[in-house]
């Protein structure tokens, strides 16, 4: 039974990606979002906050902080995956602007597949999987999912619109799973990271590359200012999750260091919705 558990865990992890994204597309207003894309400054913040800026911060915080190599392998993952599914939730929340929320999940997908094939055996130590390892997967559970849900959309908007209710149900029972597999797992490796740096070099991440973004953004109105916030303060888990399940024998601790990321991202962007919603019913005021 012990050695099921970790094959479902994977599973799972694979029917969050797929599902996240199938969702994604059969409710992407794919005109919206190209629009939105036509914001250079937008996507030039985009990009280098979430492939530059971030990817830099964890890299640096792994050679400051005393680190175990496995962490440190896990928190540059983190790094190079902006945007968790949930992202449209968040922004809903802070009351930002769907389009660019539809917009930079599109982007971050997209650049993700590009860059993280590219960018790991770079700054990576130790892991040798080569580039097309580490793509393939992402292609598959990425941009496939991503194309069929718009290519469904596209065809026919009443099947999409049907379809998108079932995929959303199905994916948030496998969060459920995923969770309590993860706990069931790796119950006892969460609390030896607490006193490994783990939690404290994530709470560090997410504290500056939130703060720095939103500086950053400077010239951009509120609502597309939050939605790059937190695009940024959320992690794409299961992208982050790819090198490691695409190499044999990784270390648990790589593993744990990107679950630690579940809850960090949760309280990030809670917290930065909450300061955005405030922010946004303050100016319907002035």
């Amino acid at each position: 039974m012990v050695e099921i558990l970790p094959i479902l865990l994977k599973l799972s992890i694979v029917i969050f990606m797929v599902g996240s994204l199938l969702d994604m597309g059969l409710r992407l207003n794919l005109q919206d979002a190209l629009g939105a894309l036509r914001n250079v400054r937008f996507v030039v913040l985009s990009v280098l906050c979430g492939f530059v800026l971030c990817p830099a911060l964890a890299y640096l915080l792994t050679k400051v902080i005393p680190l175990h190599q496995s962490y440190a392998t896990g928190m540059i993952l983190l790094g190079m995956t902006p945007c968790a599914p949930f992202l449209p939730m968040m922004v809903d929340k802070a009351h930002g602007d769907m389009a660019y929320a539809a917009a930079f999940m599109l982007l971050a997908s997209l650049v993700t597949v590009v860059y993280m094939p590219l960018a790991v055996p770079v700054m990576i130590e130790g892991l040798t999987a080569d580039a097309w390892t580490i793509a393939r997967p992402l292609l598959l559970f990425l941009i496939v999912p991503l194309a069929i849900g718009l290519a469904i959309q596209r065809i026919s908007a009443n099947v999409a619109a049907r379809l998108q209710p079932i995929v959303k149900k199905t994916t948030g029972i496998d969060i459920i799973v995923m969770l309590v597999l993860c706990a069931a797992i790796f119950g006892k490796d969460f609390i030896n990271a607490a006193g490994s740096y783990a939690f404290g070099t994530q709470i560090l991440f997410f504290l500056v590359a939130t703060t720095a973004t939103y500086a950053l953004s400077f010239g951009l109105p509120q609502a597309q200012k939050s939605v790059l916030t937190l695009g940024i303060s959320t992690r794409n888990l299961g992208a982050a999750l790819v090198p490691l399940f695409a190499i044999p024998d990784v270390d648990q601790r790589a593993i744990i260091m990107v679950a630690i990321g579940i809850p960090m991202q949760t309280i990030a962007s809670l917290l930065a919705a909450h300061w955005f919603t405030r922010r946004a019913e303050t100016r319907q005021w002035v």
